[in-house]
């Protein structure tokens, strides 16, 4: 293996390309991670990208796969770039290394490696062993970022856990009365169904179902609607929620809990997972075990506050996504129900990103 040398800007010309092809499988591909493949021949007197390809859809073609195949001529002799390493196993599809090794490739840049056993360093290897130079190591953050959530899951057996909230400028997500509707405006709600979309799973507690009889779907936003997972010790949820209407449905719920209702839901295509609880609650890294058994790479947790404090409190929150409208709601419901002992006990977060967002907005960081 080589390392990247004075070629640098070349190489992360073309990696960036390849990156923003593999966010087109945003909210598509999950279990598997999000790649992008740009093929470049150097041959000719100016380099020129040859054909590209990205990872769309789950069980579809791989992106090195899908960049071979939408060349319009060979490819052999060409350099690919590719933001993770190419898998060497055969799953819903052939080894990439395969495709890359038969087609000619004379030279592959990645971005990261693979964190999957099945594959970590075994598709470098195998490249290597057929002949092929491989690069690795090109705008390395940057692809892991991309796929945070699929290496956390193969990493730590979990999901990366967004959590998300509408608050007014005091910190509330309610009145004291429970109205909630709307803290923010209409930009705000257009891009929380855009983040939707880009998860596998949105999650809430019975609370905030039993209150705002939430549908949790996509509706005002291109894109695919995730699991919708409920919290529900108790199994109180109504048989007539909206949450329930379709799609794939899941509810956490106790060991205890009436089997009647169980069967009920269970004909209504809703998956009942139950488990035991600690300190009156289930614990969330049961939940988000089960989630990435699932295939979930991405959750976000949209509440209500205790549900959210206890994510954070078990410290499996990783991300912070909070809409704040510039109002002042007075004594309401607040977003966290947790205490700490003192101002360096606080929980702070890093990385943060401010827009606006209509009249409102968005304030963005990670735990």
């Amino acid at each position: 293996m080589t390392g990247i040398g004075g070629a640098r800007s070349r190489e992360e010309y073309y990696m960036r390309m390849a990156l923003s092809l593999a966010r087109r499988g945003t909210g598509l591909v999950s279990p598997n991670p999000r790649v992008g493949c740009v093929i470049v021949d150097y041959g000719a007197s100016e380099a020129r990208v040859a054909s590209l390809g990205f990872h769309g859809r789950y069980g579809g073609p791989h992106a090195e796969t899908e960049a071979i195949g939408n060349a319009l001529g060979p490819v052999r002799g060409m350099t690919a770039y590719v933001t993770l390493e190419p898998c060497c196993h055969t799953g819903h599809t052939p080894p990439c290394c395969d495709a890359l090794i038969s087609a000619g490739i004379a030279r592959v840049v990645m971005g990261m490696t693979d964190p999957d056993p099945r594959v970590s360093g075994g598709g470098t290897a195998m490249l290597e062993a057929a002949g092929v130079e491989v690069v690795s190591g090109v705008l390395r953050e940057e692809c892991e970022r991309l796929n945070r959530g699929f290496v956390k899951r193969v990493t730590e057996g979990r999901p990366w856990v967004t959590i998300k909230a509408a608050v007014s400028m005091d910190g509330d997500i309610a009145l004291e009365n429970g109205g909630s509707k709307w803290i923010t405006g209409p930009e705000a709600r257009r891009k929380a169904h855009s983040m939707r979309a880009e998860n596998d799973v949105v999650l809430v507690g019975i609370g905030t179902v039993t209150k705002d009889d939430p549908e949790l779907s996509v509706r005002d936003s291109d894109g695919r609607s995730p699991i919708r997972a409920v919290v529900d010790k108790n199994l109180e949820i109504p048989l007539g929620a909206k949450v329930l209407r379709g799609g794939e449905r899941v509810i956490f719920t106790s060991s205890g809990a009436r089997s009647e209702k169980i069967s009920e839901l269970t004909k209504m295509g809703v998956r009942v997972i139950k488990s035991g609880t600690r300190g009156g609650r289930i614990p969330p890294g049961e939940i988000l075990g089960e989630l990435a058994a699932m295939g979930a790479n991405y959750v976000m947790v949209e509440g209500g506050a205790g549900l959210i404090s206890s994510f954070v409190e078990a410290g499996h929150a990783d991300g912070a996504a909070f809409f704040t409208a510039p109002k002042l709601m007075g004594s309401g419901v607040r977003v966290t129900k947790f205490q700490v002992p003192s101002m360096d006990s606080a929980v702070k977060l890093k990385n943060l990103r401010v827009k606006p967002v209509g009249a409102d907005f968005l304030l963005e960081g990670e735990f």
